[in-house]
């Protein structure tokens, strides 16, 4: 091994276990990771606030690898800096099992902050996470004690800024003026096709700065230290503006014959070229997943330095205590976003006098109610808040000028505002929802999947769910929409029937810890049911019940709904009791909460003995044989809707009472 200097040393082994992994594996991208390894050693190393033995102390600062591809870039790292990574975990990238998969992701490894997978989701769960920092920052900093003090650091690549996912996370950063988010833009101009110049030609210091970044374009300095770090320390003095390090660099860097091509990228350079770029980097050609001991000696410096921040914190905190005591027990309240006494006490509870109201405006009534008892609630819309109704009144709009307000207003924004939902909320002591029409989940999907990977209690609030939306047309009524989320594991799904079934969804989203929850909400409004005369809407919570039985001890057939329609079989019940047959009504708000419940209970609510069994729902039917079996019958939607008025649709669509009934007839091969 050729003398080197130390610093170069820990460099060049950042770049061979790179290689070394993608190559046992067989399957990977070392080309990035070897360019990178620079940045991500001067970062580690100078800059970044963490601890290896404890990963999720509060006050650290966040990384996030927006290209996660290169994630062995952040596995070695991890490795030689002490956390709980072995060299026998960088030896198992990609394999089953690992705790080194091939793109990072959240709860598998330690260090890591956030799944990201497609390019451009992970530049904007950073957003969220700045968002975060700066909110929590301004509600419990005093000009002497700053519990909350941290940066927000990402590296992304060509790809991430290509995607228009970007676009929207840069230009929210630059709008709120977040000078504790920096990001380093790896420009080196390869993606798997070749070079960029075949589709790129985008001007990132014009675009950014347009968007009221900080920038600073090093240009080719992607070897050099002093130049790295000097461009974190200046972002770092950067206060009112988030920050861009544009740095050119070298795909592949050191390989003779793949450098700088897209042979680079996502493949291994093969047992040969690794040799070949060994040599050039004065390595040892047949040493596999060295790590030599002056290296090990010198990154694991970052355990005690980090011991030492994270002591210096907690005494930091224990003055706080003293001096702020009801500040520090809100701090606290925030980050363990325990439910206190009562905190559900003020939520309405609607009576049928009431008059018919519609989901979204009680879903408004129920922020409300609560907002005041957990004031870590925080959330807005994608620029549909008159729509939407989720302003908590007591609170303004989170702004450059107010980072302590709880509204967000996210602009016609949804990629980023869900993306940026999950990142607020994998930072910690905030629980973000996050709200738009039901239609648009299609510009939400990445995220709320990933969100749904890394079981994110992430609350959406999806209002207009259906042809409801009327005259709007085809393009903005949900249809297949309610299939195609329920069919996305760890998602819970709840189309409440009637205001108070929708306070009880409310209930059921906050409660919930291990995943996230779609609220679907109607425009128009429902009835609210007689609860003297129908089931409790408590028993949402089930997923399903039975709402009104029947009054036979065996029902002839079970009607089944969820949401607006529910109502329908509700009338449909009592129109077929006149004509002799007896029907039991099941509401049905939330599949995924009723798969959860005992068979015994389940069985309750749907006998196995009672095989006719007709569904009801204003969108496709996908999925409801399930729950109706081969002898049942749905009324549904299996193709795009149409701009009318919405009563006018219902009725054209079969959403009537009149057809349930007659669909219930002939089912039970009854005459009208």
């Amino acid at each position: 091994m050729k003398k080197v200097s130390i610093d170069e040393k820990c460099i060049n082994t950042i770049r061979c276990l790179a290689m070394d992994a993608v190559q046992k594996a067989n399957s990977g991208h070392p080309g990035t990771p070897m360019a990178l390894a620079p940045a991500a050693y001067s970062l580690w190393t100078e800059h970044l606030r963490y601890n290896p033995t404890n990963p999720l102390w509060f006050n650290r600062d966040r990384f996030v690898l927006s290209c996660g591809h290169a994630s062995m870039l952040q596995y070695a790292i991890l490795h030689l800096t002490g956390y709980a990574i072995s060299i026998e975990d960088i030896k198992n990238f990609r394999q089953l099992d690992s705790i080194t998969p091939g793109h990072p992701e959240h709860g598998i490894t330690p260090g890591i902050e956030t799944t990201t997978g497609p390019l451009g989701q992970g530049i904007m769960n950073a957003v969220g996470m700045a968002i975060a920092e700066a909110h929590l920052a301004a509600i419990f900093n005093k000009p002497d004690h700053k519990i909350v003090d941290h940066h927000t650091y990402t590296f992304c690549s060509d790809g991430d800024l290509m995607e228009g996912a970007s676009n929207e996370a840069a230009s929210v950063a630059g709008h709120l003026g977040l000078g504790k988010l920096i990001c380093l833009y790896d420009d080196n101009h390869i993606s798997i096709e070749g070079n960029t110049s075949l589709t790129y030609s985008d001007d990132v210091t014009k675009r950014f700065e347009s968007y009221h970044w900080h920038v600073q374009n090093l240009g080719d300095l992607g070897n050099d230290l002093q130049a790295i770090s000097d461009a974190f320390k200046n972002a770092k003095e950067v206060k009112d503006k988030p920050s861009l390090i544009i740095l050119r660099t070298h795909i592949g860097y050191g390989s003779p014959n793949k450098q700088d091509t897209a042979k680079a990228h996502g493949s291994p350079l093969g047992e040969d070229e690794i040799k070949l770029t060994k040599k050039f980097y004065g390595w040892p050609e047949n040493e596999k997943f060295l790590v030599p001991g002056d290296v090990k000696k010198q990154i694991l410096k970052a355990v005690p330095a980090g011991n030492k921040m994270e002591n210096e914190w907690n005494k930091a905190l224990a003055n706080y205590q003293k001096k702020y005591p009801e500040l520090h027990a809100q701090f606290k309240q925030y980050l363990k976003q325990y439910l206190p006494k009562g905190w559900d006490n003020e939520i309405p509870i609607y009576k049928a006098s009431d008059g018919a109201k519609a989901t979204r405006s009680v879903s408004a009534d129920v922020i409300n109610a609560v907002a005041p008892h957990l004031p870590w609630l925080i959330g807005g819309s994608g620029d549909l808040e008159p729509s939407t109704e989720t302003m908590i009144k007591s609170s303004g709009y989170f702004a450059k000028e107010r980072y302590e307000d709880r509204n967000m207003a996210w602009g016609v924004r949804e990629h980023n505002m869900v993306a940026a939902s999950s990142g607020m909320m994998l930072h910690g002591g905030l629980r973000p929802y996050a709200a738009t029409f039901f239609v648009f989940t299609d510009y939400c999907r990445p995220a709320i999947r990933l969100a749904c990977i890394m079981k994110l209690p992430v609350i959406y609030v999806m209002t207009h769910d259906s042809i409801g939306l009327g005259e709007d047309g085809t393009t903005h009524q949900p249809i297949e929409h309610l299939a195609s989320l329920r069919a996305m594991p760890n998602m819970h799904i709840i189309r409440p029937a009637d205001a108070n079934e929708a306070t009880y969804a409310w209930r059921e989203a906050i409660h919930r810890t291990d995943g996230p929850t779609i609220l679907v909400l109607t425009r128009q409004k429902l009835p609210v049911f007689d609860t003297a005369k129908v089931a409790s809407a408590q028993h949402l919570a089930k997923g399903a019940y039975v709402l009104s039985p029947s009054k036979k001890k065996k029902a002839d057939i079970i009607l089944l709904a969820t949401g607006s329609e529910v109502h329908l079989i509700l009338e449909a019940q009592q129109r077929l009791e006149k004509a002799g047959i007896s029907a039991s009504v099941v509401s049905f708000p939330s599949w995924e909460l009723f798969r959860l419940q005992s068979p015994k209970y389940r069985d309750s609510v749907l006998p196995k003995d009672i095989k006719m069994r007709l569904a009801i729902e204003a969108g496709a039917s996908q999925g409801w044989h399930e729950w109706v079996g081969d002898s049942g019958k749905i009324i549904a939607i299996d193709k795009f809707g149409s701009s009318a008025p919405d009563k006018d649709l219902f009725k054209h669509y079969g959403f009537t009472v009149e057809n349930v009934v007659n669909t219930a007839k002939k089912m039970l091969k009854r005459k009208s």
